[in-house]
């Protein structure tokens, strides 16, 4: 294979329902695919200061070499100028979107323009077809979408349904685009930059192939990664309980943010963690394409219906360690039947949970100060009262009043038009991940370039730290979450899911590239992580980034970490030094 074979990027205009391929060997011979593609590509396509709500902010869907080739290389990277931040959009989804992206023989994707009427868009090879999507636009639940749309195409099993629920169409800033059901791109609103764009999903399947010159080199390597896999303790993890193993450890450490983080320890943590969830309601496992681990898991919640005794309805929804965070000990949820409904409502309706839950944490201790009152919120908002939040999500989507509608466009603005910012726990105008364990763990939001806790993982530097009792000073602080980031720029670029962080090592990669046709030294792929993230700061300096004005919301200080109180000269400090790795 050569990269050329990757190169064919497929661009669709949706004002003039024009599609065609460019040949982009230039950009993936340079910057493997994934995020190093994504982000110049959105270079090119998105004017500088474009409203990312109108038809000149592209979406870029992006692969790379290892797709199709290696156990784990199954996400697909998003890229798009964020409507929540007004800065990069990045978010990674597996599922089948991946795999079907290359075996259609594309390494990338261009959506431009807005269609004037509801359309959905079906890519099966070489053939795009526009849709009238009419007849979904407005329906509540992003699951019927699927299926309806699951009944109209072709290529069952080789397709991947990208779709929108109702909080894309209303433009819900951290609206998200859910996938097969049960993957997502979740974070920073692509969700709403489909919704502006009219388009209610997106559709790609292929039947091609990936070639391997040296097919006993491949499989020695494929074999490798297959059994590191299935044998390693860290994919065991994921396989048995998943990311939700980590809800009663974190506050156990006094590290689980909990009722907007007034505490970082939930005294409900045992009833909604991983092993309870598994004992009363796990109800399968699921893989992303070509993966062995199966780390999808899927509660079944179990309903009756009103005045119906005896008859039933269960739904099958995923749940793993942000969600039971957001929508549980962040809200005060701790029943576990009560968090899996909320869990539903968001999915049903295609919000980001960890967006959503803070907001709603926001928004619970707004009305608890009499900052805003009941005829704001519509619902006597409370710690822990499930049926509240399931009516304030409706509202969130739904937007009855000026309070809902500034709610919508994150927390970082509601604070701003209501007061209480102190208390509203967003970084670079991003909702706060699930991890309150240092000043790694806040720097790292800060720095990143999404502002996730997935970008430099700081709150794993913390834990560490913790772990060894050491202290870091913020040079290096600065200088471990810039290496970490720019590693993860390969990884994306590649695109590695980043649970197998710990299989795909510099070694390794190198291993698998090779037998992509790629020859590249681990010094080589290490400076294009730095190059990839020094290319994606361009962008967000370009639109008006600045160290300079990020907030560190008070609560952040005031609450003891996992590793005591948050510094802020410290976490600025570290801030500047990661600043000056940049130039």
């Amino acid at each position: 294979m050569t990269p050329g074979e990757l190169a064919r990027v497929l661009y669709i205009d949706l004002s003039e329902k024009e599609h065609w391929v460019e040949e982009r060997e230039d950009l993936f011979s340079r910057y493997l695919g994934g995020s190093g593609v994504a982000v110049q590509l959105l270079k090119e396509n998105c004017p500088k200061g474009c409203d990312p709500l109108s038809p000149d902010n592209p979406i870029i869907l992006s692969v790379g070499p290892l797709t199709a080739l290696f156990p784990l290389a199954s996400k697909t990277v998003a890229m798009f100028k964020s409507p929540l931040t007004g800065n990069l959009g990045e978010s990674h989804c597996g599922g089948r979107s991946a795999v079907a992206i290359r075996l259609a023989g594309y390494g990338a994707v261009v959506i431009k323009g807005a269609s004037e009427s509801p359309v959905y868009v079906a890519v099966h090879g070489s053939r795009v077809y526009f849709r009238d999507a009419s007849a979904l636009w407005g329906m509540r639940s992003s699951y019927t979408v699927g299926r309806v749309i699951r009944e109209r195409e072709p290529n069952a099993g080789m397709r991947t349904i990208m779709r929108i629920g109702r909080a894309g169409e209303k433009l819900v800033r951290y609206a998200c685009v859910v996938a097969e059901t049960y993957r997502h791109f979740g974070r920073l609103g692509l969700g709403a930059v489909f919704g502006s764009k009219k388009l209610k999903a997106l559709v790609i399947s292929g039947n091609g192939s990936v070639p391997v010159k040296d097919r006993r080199r491949y499989t020695e390597v494929y074999s490798q990664i297959y059994d590191e896999a299935t044998r390693s303790k860290a994919m065991k993890k994921y396989h048995d309980l998943g990311t939700a193993q980590n809800v009663a450890p974190l506050s156990e450490l006094r590290a689980l943010p909990t009722r907007n983080l007034k505490s970082t320890r939930f005294e409900h943590a045992e009833d909604i963690s991983g092993e309870r969830l598994a004992e009363r309601f796990l109800g399968r496992r699921l893989a992303c394409s070509h993966c062995p681990v199966g780390c999808i898991h899927l509660a079944a919640l179990r309903e009756p219906y009103e005045e119906e005794p005896y008859f039933y309805k269960t739904s099958m929804l995923s749940y793993d360690y942000e969600l039971i965070y957001s929508l549980g000990s962040m809200l005060g949820v701790g029943d576990a039947e009560s968090l899996l409904k909320l869990i539903h409502r968001v999915e049903v309706l295609g919000l980001d949970a960890m967006s959503t839950g803070v907001a709603l944490a926001w928004a619970t201790e707004a009305l608890e100060r009499g900052i805003v009152g009941v005829e704001e919120t519509l619902a006597e908002l409370k710690w822990g009262d499930a049926e509240a939040y399931l009516e304030a999500v409706n509202h969130i989507v739904e937007q009855p009043n000026r309070f809902y509608r500034t709610l919508a466009a994150g927390v970082e603005k509601a604070a701003e038009a209501y007061g209480g910012e102190e208390f509203a726990l967003a970084f670079g105008r991003n909702e706060m991940p699930g991890y309150h364990t240092g000043e790694a763990s806040v720097a790292g939001y800060l720095a990143g370039a999404r502002h996730s806790h997935l970008d430099n993982a700081g709150y794993a530097l913390d834990q560490k730290l913790l772990k060894q009792g050491k202290k870091m000073g913020a040079e290096e602080l600065a200088r471990a979450l810039f290496s970490e980031e720019a590693w993860r720029q390969v990884l994306s670029s590649l695109v590695v899911c980043f649970f197998a962080r710990g299989i795909y090592t510099p070694e390794l990669v190198a291993k698998a590239l090779a037998v992509a046709g790629l020859e590249l030294t681990q010094e080589e792929l290490q400076r294009l992580g730095e190059e990839i993230l020094k290319e994606k700061f361009d962008f967000k300096f370009r639109e008006s980034f600045s160290f300079d004005a990020l907030r560190i919301p008070e609560r952040v200080l005031e609450t003891p970490s996992a590793r005591g109180r948050v510094k802020r000269e410290l976490v600025l400090s570290a801030l500047r030094s990661f600043h000056r790795l940049l130039r």
